[in-house]
């Protein structure tokens, strides 16, 4: 290709990324609404709703079910197969209907069991919809910036949609403002939700022009598809997939370390607001360090990886911040600010640290042309441990909760204790899987999972 038209294109990627990122804030806006102000789910005489923190535990887990359930690692095949521009479209448009049916369950009225099967067969489709559009945003960006600076660039993409994650934790409370013995109307209760959907469309207009950049893309390359016709995907290339031990550690590292965060999110509010004493805007502060301090870091640490390497250090330092973070919510004196905002310090560094290092790995394992399928399988794995633990902490929380109506308060401040445990053990386990894939790193050097990018 001539040199302008690089040139050229190395300007229009940072456009496209533009683009890409815009559906991600949405989708992670919508995903964490409930997340500060989930304290209205403890009792379900708060709400005209009537979910208890059991059902909101059931809500939120529906994100993982078609996921989990062979919906990633299908569609996985279909992104490699049809590329990013049919296949993400479809699943572009799956999160906004997702997003739609769950603003149509707490808003029509119905009986709370009722509402809440819609609401879990919404976020099941907005759940799909998202992970299949974060395989398109990843792989795109694999593809625009393959010989750029990939992780500044899937550093920027992930700051940005955690900024839609930030905005959550900060606004939902002042949409829906804390206030004792008041017992919070549907349309109280999904502000949230509107505000969401909003984004959705803007997501929907900016995936569209994408779209037209990256057809635009591949007539410029001489690409008449996404996938090289001389070495084309075929089913058999999954079984290599399942088979590199490799692919199982940054699998494995990803469910561990994202299920100890994300799940946390999912429950910030009723963890933190009796640890430490707080109201519930000053909880969404709080938490909100976490999605703000990855809008400043996570590009910066991708930088670093594109410049210095060392990719796998950076896993095994981020882990360990993750697991600093949680021994202290679990174990730092009760009703002490300072430990909960000093936690989400090493849990903003760590949450910058891994992913930064972790997503422009998985390139390195793999040859392009499975690149969809295998971050679909890695998805996979983050959604069956999500799954399992969001439904986890709402169990232990709610089970908590019924034991202080019946005047047990020992019993309500031991929740979040319990659920910070379990959060314990998965850092731990990270930790342990992030050193041993450093140790893949310096047996296999031409992997060059170390390695600074364009050296």
């Amino acid at each position: 290709m001539p040199e302008a038209v690089k040139r050229r294109y190395s300007r229009l990627a940072w456009v496209a990324l533009a683009c890409l990122v815009v559906p991600m804030f949405a989708s992670y806006f919508f995903d964490d609404m409930f997340s500060t102000i989930s304290y209205l789910f403890e009792e379900p005489s708060r709400t005209a709703l009537g979910w208890d923190a059991a059902g909101y535990g059931l809500y939120t887990s529906g994100y993982s079910v078609l996921c989990v359930f062979g919906g990633l690692v299908v569609c996985g095949i279909l992104l490699d197969k049809w590329g990013v521009r049919i296949t993400g479209s479809i699943f572009v448009g799956m999160m906004a209907a997702g997003a739609l049916l769950v603003l149509h369950a707490i808003t029509a009225g119905y009986a709370p069991a009722k509402s809440l099967r819609l609401a879990y067969a919404g976020c099941m489709f907005f759940g799909l919809g998202s992970e299949i559009a974060g395989t398109a945003v990843t792989r795109s960006i694999a593809k625009w910036f393959r010989e750029g600076p990939m992780a500044l660039a899937m550093g920027l993409q992930l700051a940005i949609a955690r900024l839609g994650t930030a905005v959550a934790l900060v606004v939902a409370p002042r949409l829906v403002v804390e206030n004792a013995g008041h017992v919070y109307s549907l349309a109280e209760t999904a502000r949230p939700a509107v505000f969401g959907v909003g984004l959705m469309a803007a997501g929907l207009i900016l995936w569209a022009i994408f779209v037209a950049l990256d057809a635009r893309y591949d007539k410029s390359h001489g690409a008449s598809a996404e996938v090289a016709a001389e070495d084309p995907f075929k089913l058999s290339d999954i079984w290599k997939v399942l088979t590199n031990k490799n692919f199982w550690m940054l699998g494995l590292l990803c469910v561990l370390f994202y299920s100890s965060i994300v799940a946390f999110k999912k429950f910030a509010g009723a963890i933190l607001i009796p640890r430490f004493g707080i109201p519930a805007a000053t909880a969404g502060w709080m938490v909100s360090m976490l999605p703000f301090s990855t809008v400043i870091f996570a590009p910066l640490f991708g930088l670093l990886v594109d410049k210095r390497g060392k990719g796998t250090r950076w896993m095994i330092l981020g882990s360990i911040l993750a697991l600093i973070a949680h021994l202290l919510l679990a174990f730092a004196p009760a009703g002490v600010p300072f430990y909960g905002y000093l936690s989400m310090v090493f849990l903003g560094f760590g949450y910058s640290l891994v992913p930064a290092a972790l997503w422009p790995s998985v390139p390195k394992i793999v040859p392009d042309k499975v690149l969809g399928t295998t971050y679909s399988l890695i998805y996979w794995v983050q959604n069956l441990g999500l799954l399992s633990f969001k439904w986890l902490a709402g169990v232990i929380l709610g089970a908590a909760a019924v034991t202080s109506a019946s005047g047990n308060a020992a019993a309500s401040a031991s929740g979040p204790v319990r659920v910070e445990l379990m959060f314990v053990a998965l850092c731990i386990a990270a930790v342990v899987i992030a050193l041993l894939f450093a140790r893949v790193s310096r047996r296999r050097p031409e992997l060059r999972l170390d390695a600074p990018s364009g050296k």
